[in-house]
């Protein structure tokens, strides 16, 4: 009687602990799986879910906030993953969030990542379809990678033979490689052209000092340059100029003739020019009257100082003060 009352003792701890782990794990299970918690369901669309199975994580930020509940192949180019999002973490998943499915480590399940964006689009409810972005699959970059290996192959034998016939002197490059005189003459040749270059940019640098110090608002060629009233001004200061000349130059043809004229002829103005004793006695008739003037002068002051006409002249002094007064 006390052995089958032990036995039952074991089987009822035993059925009791075994009841109580699976009830644990069936809350662990179900609490990773968001059974128990406030859901939404959110959706996505992918043409390639690179081995995403059900149950696997989804995570927002780095943080895990749901699982894949559902992956459905709606076409050969389509395929929606339904995930079971936390209720908590709703609010701060935007409607332009997008979806993306990477590796959890090196060789780690699958798992869909939720990347934010920077924006004031309002959060997400249950039922939305988020934007979602593919990446290059590990078939894809290997087919990539041998596309790439078989053309660095033809380019690697293409260069073998362009570096051959260098080294051979044939063709141009190779011409010069092996003709020193040649190369001696390319090299002076690009020294001049860089020489010319340094000349150039030179030039360019002083012409634009020049231009730089025009004054456009002041200097006269910069009232030519920019005011049009001052401009054709200008033009009809040079019509005028040219019209003057014409006409000095017609003046000046016309006292050539008369000069000429005067030379050749047997007037009053080519005898005065030409008659030297007429010159002769016209100066000393001017030297005689200079002296008669001055002899004139000296007697005219020697009758004011003469007590006969002192008062005469005296009173002329005096009746001119008076006009100056008046004056």
């Amino acid at each position: 009687m006390k052995k089958s009352t032990s036995q039952k003792l074991k089987l009822g701890v035993f059925v009791v602990v075994g009841t109580l782990i699976l009830i644990a794990a069936l809350y662990s299970i179900g609490n990773r799986q968001n059974l128990f918690g406030s859901n939404i369901r959110l959706l996505t669309q992918f043409t390639n879910v690179n081995g995403l199975e059900l149950g696997n994580n989804v995570r927002y930020s780095g943080i895990n906030v749901g699982t894949v509940s559902k992956i459905k192949m709606i076409d050969d180019s389509k395929i929606v993953v339904e995930m079971i999002i936390k209720d908590d973490i709703v609010r701060h998943i935007k409607k332009d969030a997008v979806a993306t499915i990477g590796s959890d480590g090196l060789v780690g399940n699958m798992i869909v990542n939720i990347i934010p964006r920077e924006s004031r689009k309002p959060p997400v409810v249950s039922g939305d379809t988020i934007q979602s972005y593919s990446k290059i699959g590990t078939d894809d970059m290997l087919t990539t990678l041998n596309v790439t290996n078989e053309n660095a192959a033809l380019l690697t034998a293409d260069l073998l033979k362009i570096t051959t016939e260098i080294v051979e002197g044939k063709g141009t490059i190779g011409l010069l490689v092996n003709d020193s005189v040649m190369a001696r003459d390319l090299k002076l040749t690009i020294y001049e052209l860089r020489k010319a270059s340094k000349g150039a940019s030179q030039a360019i640098v002083e012409l634009r000092d020049i231009i730089s110090t025009i004054d456009k608002s002041e200097s006269a060629i910069g009232v030519l340059l920019n005011d049009s009233l001052s401009g054709q001004k200008v033009k009809t200061i040079i019509n005028n100029l040219e019209k003057s000349s014409d006409e000095i130059g017609e003046v000046t043809q016309n006292l050539n003739i008369m000069m000429k004229n005067v030379s050749e002829g047997e007037g009053a103005l080519n005898y005065l020019t030409s008659n030297q004793d007429l010159v002769k006695n016209i100066d000393s008739t001017m030297n005689n009257i200079k002296e008669g003037t001055t002899r004139f002068n000296q007697n005219m002051e020697a009758l004011k100082h003469n007590f006969l006409f002192r008062g005469y002249f005296k009173k002329l002094e005096k009746e001119q003060k008076k006009k100056d007064k008046k004056g």
